[in-house]
């Protein structure tokens, strides 16, 4: 969290072993809240101060890129616009803190149940799809009944980055991710940030966790936000944006979109 390392130094640390084995959450309710970033400090200034943070190799705060693909006619985008029973995610997430990353599919079929599928992927291939890929996407497609020839079709659409800082509560019953330092860009095209706005998502049982609490006592509610939707929309007019609408209006339209340089174009281009 760059510019909020200092409220974060009050909390002591938690391993990535530790937090999986003591937070695993398999069972959860994730919230998330679009929080102003001045907020968002005196809102870690009163928090237990026994809250714990992921702290690897002396680092608390983790720099994250997402490349997200979908089909021309934006098929993912609006499945979830409408929304839909049926839909699907699909992106590469890498870490670039250690150079490693991931492929990862959501599916949600016409019974509702949401599958989340995550393997491990070539950095240097993380903005295209390999054959391999294509191949593991078409069968999520069968699955939930998508024509399977749609993933032949898929092509890397939007990149968000970001900071991710993660906070374990005191009794590992839940945990919040906060992410600062927003950044979205179309590939070779154009881009914004939201340097003044942090995306917080709580998860926790069914009960609401004391960062919730805190949040709504702070006048923050949950909020229907997806990096990837709600960035597109925010980039693309013509398209749908009244599940959005309210953030579009409010905290999106503040988007510093001063720095075009789009670092997209810096991205492996590694054959399919």
């Amino acid at each position: 969290m760059t510019g909020d390392v200092d409220v974060l130094e009050r909390f002591g640390a938690v391993t990535l072993d530790e937090m999986v084995s003591e937070a695993a959450l398999l069972s959860r309710v994730d919230r998330k809240y679009v929080v102003p970033r001045g907020a968002l400090v005196e809102i870690l200034r009163t928090m237990d101060e026994r809250t714990r943070v992921l702290e690897i190799d002396g680092a608390r705060g983790f720099s994250y890129e997402s490349v997200y693909f979908d089909t021309p006619d934006l098929l993912s985008f609006r499945m979830a616009a409408q929304p839909r029973r049926r839909r699907f995610k699909l992106r590469t997430r890498a870490y670039l803190d250690t150079d490693t990353a991931f492929l990862e599919i959501k599916t949600r079929g016409t019974r509702g149940m949401t599958v989340k599928e995550r393997s491990e992927y070539d950095l240097d291939s993380r903005s295209v799809l390999t054959d391999n890929a294509r191949d593991e996407v078409a069968t999520a497609f069968e699955a939930i009944g998508v024509d399977v020839r749609r993933a032949a079709d898929l092509q890397a659409t939007l990149v968000t980055r970001y900071s991710r800082t993660t906070l374990l509560a005191p009794d590992a019953t839940a945990r919040a991710t906060v992410d600062t330092d927003l950044r979205w860009d179309r590939p070779g095209d154009d881009g914004f940030a939201l340097p003044e706005v942090a995306i917080v998502e709580t998860k926790s049982p069914s009960c609401p966790s004391d960062v919730d609490r805190l949040l709504w006592r702070a006048g923050h509610r949950p909020v229907s936000v997806s990096k990837y939707a709600t960035g597109l929309a925010a980039l693309r007019p013509d398209l749908p944006r009244n599940r959005w609408d309210r953030l579009l209006r409010g905290a999106f339209a503040g988007a510093d979109r001063s720095t075009l340089h789009t670092r997209t174009r810096e991205l492996p281009c590694a054959a399919a």
